[in-house]
């Protein structure tokens, strides 16, 4: 890219959750458009060190941050030294949520789900969009996104319905009032993505696709560079007038 392609040149970024998934996609496209990337994992290590390696190599800067962001001890660290890693932050996008879809996660029963998504995906956006927005609206600048869910408003039969329902709308609520809490420093916007092929989608058995192919005016799964291209938006110049947003990446489902 030339350096006007590069709308995000010298914005200093951290991406949560970027070891997989959305976030990677996220924190690549955020690199690509000449942002600063502070990659976060929780036990991927290596996958966070092969991530950065891969946006260094396109001329950025780039530091690796592991946390568990359901400790809040933890998490409370892990926001101090991202903020003093390049002396303030520009962007927050908050991508990280627990994975109970897939892998140990899935072996979880329904209350331990709903504890885990509690702690990791409510609790650490809500306390940390919090204090990284305090101090954004203290250097008078800034955008956060958080990551909604297309259905949280209307709903979704079964257990996965319930918990991803309550713990995603509780997120997006959450995120339009901060908008206005932080206004007219900081932005602040919630991704609301829809039928996403990330890990569970490549497995996902036939009758699961098909419903996907009948939900989906666009006729096809969403991708994680699909939602990657919304989160660069929402903390670009672009979307200056943009805030106390859920932005739908969905295909125009509408249910």
């Amino acid at each position: 890219m030339e350096p006007s392609d590069k709308p995000l040149r010298g914005m200093r970024a951290a991406v949560l959750g970027a070891t997989s998934g959305i976030g990677r996609a996220t924190a690549i496209a955020m690199a690509a458009a000449g942002a600063d990337v502070l990659v976060h994992g929780n036990r991927s290590a290596a996958a966070a060190e092969e991530l950065s390696g891969t946006l260094r190599a396109t001329g950025v800067r780039t530091r690796v941050l592991l946390a568990d962001l359901g400790d809040r001890p933890a998490a409370d660290r892990f926001a101090d030294e991202a903020w003093r890693t390049w002396g303030g932050l520009d962007a927050w996008l908050h991508i990280a949520g627990a994975d109970v879809l897939t892998g140990p996660g899935a072996k979880l029963s329904f209350d331990e789900k709903l504890d885990l998504l509690w702690a990791v995906d409510v609790v650490a956006t809500i306390r940390l969009g919090r204090e990284i927005g305090r101090r954004m609206k203290e250097q008078g600048h800034g955008a956060i996104v958080t990551m909604g869910w297309d259905q949280a408003e209307t709903g979704m039969d079964g257990d996965s319905g319930a918990y991803f329902g309550a713990t995603k709308g509780a997120i997006m609520a959450f995120t339009r009032s901060l908008a206005l809490s932080l206004a007219p420093a900081v932005r602040v916007n919630a991704l609301a993505p829809g039928w996403i092929r990330t890990e569970w989608g490549e497995t996902a058995p036939p009758e699961w696709q098909d419903r996907v192919l009948r939900e989906v005016p666009l006729r096809r799964w969403g991708t994680a560079e699909d939602v990657a291209g919304a989160a660069c938006y929402l903390v670009s110049p672009s979307a200056r007038f943009v805030t106390g947003q859920v932005v739908r990446i969905n295909g125009g489902a509408v249910r």
